[in-house]
């Protein structure tokens, strides 16, 4: 298995960026799919999560503004991120489960700041 972040960057608040993550290995739709991300000094936190019916979940500091979603044909998913702040500032990581192991990819740096 294997995820490939991309999209990372900087940008101002309220600016907005969409991260992507491309898998191999696995199979999107059929398995849960997360975005997390980790701030200097921070533990790693889950920001959004897609499921295998295609729900999806988000703490409350970025609901609103940030959207998980997945395109089976490409077999990848996207994180949508909107009216970015500066607490937004990490590493952002992909995560899929898969047979009861978590996978990772190398994840993308995002920087929100004027």
């Amino acid at each position: 298995v294997q995820l490939v972040e991309s999209g990372g960057g900087l940008v101002q608040p309220g600016g907005s960026l969409r991260l992507s993550c491309a898998a191999s290995g696995i199979i999107f739709s059929k398995n849960t799919v997360g975005w997390y991300r980790q701030a200097p000094g921070k533990q790693r936190e889950a920001v959004a999560l897609i499921f295998r019916g295609g729900g999806t979940s988000y703490p409350d500091s970025v609901r609103g503004r940030f959207t998980i979603a997945r395109d089976n044909a490409k077999n990848t998913v996207y994180l949508q991120m909107d009216s970015l702040k500066p607490e937004d500032t990490a590493v952002y990581y992909c995560n899929a489960v898969y047979r009861n192991e978590y996978y990772w990819g190398q994840g993308t740096q995002v920087t929100v700041s004027s």
